[in-house]
């Protein structure tokens, strides 16, 4: 049976790596700045293990405080050795369960490859499973148009128009206003 657990700057050490083999570089945010937003509680590195074997599988992190009471879901994926196993659905299904008692989990779907259409529809269809909603959202990530979806919980998914607020305000707590306005446009 899968469990989720709370990382700590140890695990982040070990995890980090896994980020840049998952995410463009021009979507990756600076180590240090990750450990400094763990540290002042901005953002959450969740572990997806088996309970049984105490096998580390996955990974979630999350931008965790902001305005709105939302979750940004940043990084979210499965290691390389156990994927096709179904084991994403039911780390997704762990990470909806960790922030329920939230307004809701944002997340944003960007692919840097403008002929890799696949990989979107695979995301989107991912995501639409647990309930997530696309939000009309002008904005790109590195670069990348994101499209950027919201699971709804205890509150509304009508936040298109505070959007960009709620988006900023979470890149802000972790980047200074010049890597800001570089990898966010919004």
């Amino acid at each position: 049976m899968l469990q989720i657990r709370k990382g700590g700057h140890r695990d982040l050490e070990r995890f980090y790596p896994m980020f840049e083999v998952d995410f463009d570089e021009k979507e990756l945010l600076p180590k240090l700045s990750i450990h400094m937003a763990i540290t002042k509680g901005d953002m959450e590195l969740l572990i997806v293990y088996d309970e049984e074997s105490k096998l580390e599988l996955g990974y979630a992190l999350c931008f965790c405080r902001g305005v709105y009471g939302y979750v940004l879901l940043k990084y979210f994926g499965i290691l390389p050795w156990y994927r096709e196993k179904g084991l994403g659905v039911q780390a997704m299904r762990l990470v909806n369960k960790y922030y329920a008692q939230r307004q809701g989990i944002l997340a944003e779907l960007t692919v840097f490859d403008p002929e890799d259409k696949d990989t979107l529809r695979k995301l989107w269809k991912f995501f639409t499973r647990f309930g997530y909603e696309e939000l009309p959202c002008d904005y790109h990530l590195g670069g990348a148009e994101v499209t950027l979806m919201v699971k709804p919980i205890q509150g509304t998914g009508e936040i298109a128009p505070v959007a960009h607020r709620i988006i900023r305000d979470f890149y802000s707590r972790v980047l200074g206003p010049t890597r800001l306005d570089k990898m966010v446009e919004i």
